[in-house]
C-alpha cells in the first residue's frame, strides 16, 4: 500500500496508471507514472536499433516491465518476478526519486544508504558543485 502522502501527490496521474520495472543500478523497483514512462520511452525510441549495444540496452532496460494500476485502497500488486529481483520481504521502503518512486526491501535500502554515506560528500560536490556563472569557483 502506498503511503497517503504519495497517494495524494499522485492523484492527478494515478488514473492513467503506472509502469513498474527493475532499477538499472540498484536492487530495487522503479514506479513510473505513465506520463513519465512515455517520456522515457520517447528517448529510448530515438536509439538506433541497428547498433547491437542499443538493442541490448533496450532489452535489458525493459526487462520485467509491468503496467500497474492502484486498486481502490491505494495498493499495488508487485508481480512475483519483480519481488524476486528486488529481494523484497515483509518490510519495504517507498521513496521519491525526483519524478519516479523507488520501492526497496527495507534492509537493502538501509545498506545502500549506509554504503553511500561516506562517498556522498564527494558525489555531491562532483555532481552539483558547478562553477559559478561568472567563472569563479
Amino acid at each position: 500500500m502506498l503511503p497517503v502522502a504519495f497517494k495524494n501527490q499522485l492523484a492527478s496521474v494515478s488514473d492513467k496508471g503506472f509502469v513498474l520495472k527493475r532499477a538499472v543500478f540498484q536492487p530495487c523497483l522503479e514506479l513510473y507514472p505513465m506520463q513519465e514512462w512515455e517520456s522515457m520511452m520517447q528517448n529510448v525510441n530515438k536509439l538506433n536499433r541497428f547498433k547491437k549495444k542499443n538493442n541490448d540496452f533496450i532489452r535489458r532496460f525493459t526487462a520485467g516491465v509491468k503496467p500497474i494500476d492502484l486498486d481502490v485502497s491505494g495498493r499495488l500488486l508487485i508481480p512475483k518476478d519483480l519481488v524476486a529481483f528486488s529481494g523484497i520481504t515483509k518490510k519495504i521502503v517507498v521513496t521519491s526519486a525526483v519524478n519516479i518512486i523507488e520501492i526497496w526491501d527495507k534492509d537493502k535500502y538501509e545498506k545502500a544508504i549506509d554504503d553511500a554515506a561516506n562517498d556522498f560528500a564527494d558525489l555531491a560536490e562532483e555532481v552539483m558543485g558547478q562553477d559559478d556563472a561568472d567563472g569563479l569557483s
